[in-house]
Parts: C-alpha cells; sequence; structure tokens
C-alpha cells in the first residue's frame, strides 16, 4: 500500500523546489500566513536530505485561507486530477473573457510547429492547458 505521507512529504520538496523558482520566500509566506517560520521551515525544508513535516490539514487552509501560497502550488499536495481553487462569488464576466482568451490563445501557440511538441501538445503545455481549465470552470 502506498504511504500517503511520503507522497505528501515529496510533493513538499516540488512545492519548495518551485517557491524557490518563483521568488517566494519562506518568510513572506510565515508573515502572509501567520504560522510560525520554524514550522513553514519544517514544512518546505531546503536541504535535499532533510525530511519535510507533514503538511496539515489546518496548515493547507491557513495557507489558502491567507493567500499566501499560490492555490496551484497548494494543489501539488493532492492526488492527480484534484486542484485547489477559488470559486467566484460572483462572476465578473469579464474577467471570464479574459481567461477564455488566454486559454485560446495558449492552445493556439501550443499547435504551432515552433512549439515543444510541435502541432501536438507536449506535456508541459497540456500541464498549463489543464490549469487553465480549471481556472475557467472555477470561474464559471
Amino acid at each position: 500500500m502506498v504511504d500517503a505521507n511520503m507522497i505528501v512529504r515529496e510533493r513538499q520538496l516540488v512545492i519548495r523546489r518551485e517557491m524557490d523558482r518563483r521568488g517566494i520566500s519562506l518568510k513572506a509566506v510565515s508573515l502572509d500566513s501567520g504560522i510560525p517560520y520554524p514550522t513553514i521551515v519544517s514544512y518546505f525544508p531546503g536541504e535535499k536530505d532533510r525530511q519535510p513535516a507533514t503538511l496539515s490539514g489546518a496548515a493547507i487552509f491557513t495557507l489558502a485561507e491567507t493567500g499566501a501560497l499560490p492555490l496551484d502550488l497548494l494543489s501539488l499536495v493532492l492526488p492527480a486530477g484534484f486542484q485547489i481553487v477559488r470559486a467566484p462569488e460572483d462572476i465578473d464576466h469579464d474577467e471570464f473573457e479574459e481567461a477564455a482568451r488566454d486559454y485560446l490563445a495558449t492552445k493556439g501557440k501550443a499547435h504551432h510547429p515552433d512549439s515543444p511538441g510541435g502541432r501536438e501538445i507536449a506535456p508541459c503545455e497540456e500541464a498549463t492547458l489543464d490549469a487553465k481549465v480549471i481556472q475557467l470552470a472555477a470561474a464559471a
């Protein structure tokens, strides 16, 4: 049987690498969320050989509610096919149109002969398109 705690911990390391790539500091996450800095470091350690503390449901709730981490990063702890998205209280049709046009433009670029997969959609492009579809669904 798969150890879900180990899977989540591995994904937390992926989140940390993505935080570093995006320039999201642990101190900023701590300040924005109100979660103590040592706890944030325990969830997202920078050392390769250090095993993270398992991210709790309460921590995920707090990080999402405060916006301290982008939802696409928090979604990495979920099983494949699941995403954490903010459901709109009211639909902003101008925003929805912009998101739809962004999806269509991104999809058009994915079919360009110079794209990573040529005329076919490459896995990296598919992941980007999937995220855009999820955002469209959340806005609907």
